[in-house]
């Protein structure tokens, strides 16, 4: 067994990639591509993985496959590296099963989504109640996963204050992309609680409010990017990680809003990594769009003209 980072008494930190999914053209996983992104990724300054994340393609995943890739992970993953899995669904028991089967095979902690469906009971209380009942019952440290975009519910502070204070609720992920709601939620939970920046347009400023770890779409195709802009602001060169930033954010633009996840399959592949094919109903990205991925990665200084 390898030697693992035991959560929750470490804090997260550093970039994870919420790892993408290649799919073969039929539809088909491709677990080979997907280990040789994690091989290749091993050797970038990383500080672990989000396997199932939105980046995931997770939705269009049935439990087999969550579990063969949460399994694949672990196994191929370099020792010292923190192992997040993606377990939340809609209803709180099926997300109770995924969260401890994600955990005998050696995840460290779960990221549990929002439940949204129903958006309108999901009150405080409800919320509440979903998570602490899954705190509970998880055999893992579990962390919440605020995604506005798409869940269109975005999680109160007073909730977060509630549900930070629970022994195996360690963190939470929020990607709503609000450097004024960070700082809400960083004045409410206690200084152990791993407070992680999830939209690398914002990446600069959440290190600026003292966050430490960023699970960001970007890092699938630009890892070291995303790592070099927090070595030099821990390093206090701020204009060189200022400046850094603002050379990626046209490239998370154009993988995250313009293009979406086959934009960033796309750019993955530009950069060496194998992006495979999205899985339907989403669609890949044309020409027209391939062509102004592949510019804006030249000129952010990413690729050679």
């Amino acid at each position: 067994m390898k030697d693992r980072i035991t959560l929750p008494k470490q804090p997260i930190t550093d970039i994870i990639p919420p790892m993408i999914t290649p799919f073969k053209e039929n539809g088909e996983m491709d677990y080979d591509a997907f280990v040789r992104n994690i091989e290749k990724w091993n050797n970038d300054q990383l500080g672990g993985y989000l396997v199932l994340g939105s980046n995931s393609e997770t939705p269009y995943l049935n439990e087999e496959e969550k579990l063969k890739l949460i399994e694949l992970t672990v196994q191929v993953a370099k020792d010292g590296m923190t192992i997040l899995a993606g377990t939340g669904l809609e209803s709180t028991g099926e997300t109770i099963h995924l969260t401890n089967k994600a955990a005998k095979l050696g995840a460290h902690a779960a990221l549990v989504l929002t439940p949204f469906y129903y958006g309108e009971r999901m009150s405080d209380k409800a919320l509440i109640h979903h998570f602490t009942t899954i705190a509970d019952a998880s055999d893992i440290p579990i962390l919440i996963y605020n995604v506005p975009k798409f869940t269109h519910l975005n999680i109160s502070a007073d909730a977060v204050r509630v549900l930070s204070r629970h022994p195996n609720i360690v963190g939470m992920k929020d990607s709503k992309g609000d450097v004024a709601q960070l700082r809400e939620f960083l004045a409410v939970v206690p200084t152990e609680f791993n407070l992680i920046a999830g939209s690398a347009s914002i990446w600069y400023l959440s290190l600026s409010c003292g966050i430490q770890a960023g699970i960001l779409a970007l890092s699938n195709c630009t890892p070291e990017s995303c790592a070099e802009i927090q070595s030099l602001f821990v390093a206090k060169k701020y204009a060189q990680a200022e400046e850094l930033q603002s050379r990626m954010l046209s490239v998370n633009k154009a993988t995250t809003t313009t293009y979406g996840v086959a934009g960033l399959k796309y750019a993955a592949t530009l950069m060496g990594y194998e992006g495979g094919h999205v899985r339907s109903p989403l669609l890949e990205v044309d020409d027209v769009a391939k062509k102004d991925i592949r510019k804006i990665l030249v000129s952010a200084g990413l690729l050679p003209d």
